[in-house]
């Protein structure tokens, strides 16, 4: 793991009203915590720092400091928020990780052969998906990041243990369209 490292926290969306407030998305365990972690970096190197925050539909609506009107809030849209890595405190659980720790691993089988590293995690909706660089150069393979395909996590071995699924399982039964 680097101490250099970046975490994104959230990412600000549209402008919100005409005094400067801005649509946050927050991607921290307790999203209500984005407002705690102090002045945060964008992309560009831009510091933000967050005054006010309240609930809206499915996002915040933020108050900035030094953004005091539409125009300036609107040139912050879809901006990602940053924090470094050592600023973040250590998970509580054992199951927990930040994803930006888990980037770069390597990939293992059961047997302790390297298939690849971890290139992204994602999330599309219906869980964490971790996306697997094979050895062998092929395009990425997207594997649900659970404890059934993925029984060890060891940070401080840089590694981590994939059960592929049993492909046959997961096939659908072949239907006709014939009609009988």
């Amino acid at each position: 793991m680097a101490g250099d490292a970046r975490i994104c926290l959230g990412q600000i969306g549209a402008a919100h009203g005409v005094r400067g407030q801005v649509r946050l998305r927050s991607f921290t365990a307790d999203p209500e915590a984005i407002g705690c972690y102090g002045p945060l970096e964008t992309e560009d190197g831009r510091v933000v720092q967050i005054e006010a925050l309240r609930h809206a539909k499915d996002h915040f609506v933020a108050s900035l400091k030094g953004i005091s009107d539409r125009n300036a809030a609107e040139q912050l849209t879809n901006l990602k928020l940053y924090v470094l890595r050592e600023r973040l405190p250590e998970p509580d659980r054992p199951d927990e990780f930040y994803h930006a720790d888990l980037i770069g691993l390597a990939v293992l089988d059961r047997a302790g052969e390297r298939r690849g590293t971890v290139v992204a995690i994602h999330n599309f909706g219906a869980g964490d998906m971790i996306e697997v660089k094979p050895t062998d150069g092929h395009t990425t393979q997207m594997l649900p990041f659970d404890e059934a395909t993925v029984p060890v996590v060891d940070l401080a071995a840089g590694r981590l243990v994939v059960v592929e699924p049993d492909m046959d399982r997961q096939k659908p039964p072949v239907r006709s369209n014939k009609r009988r």
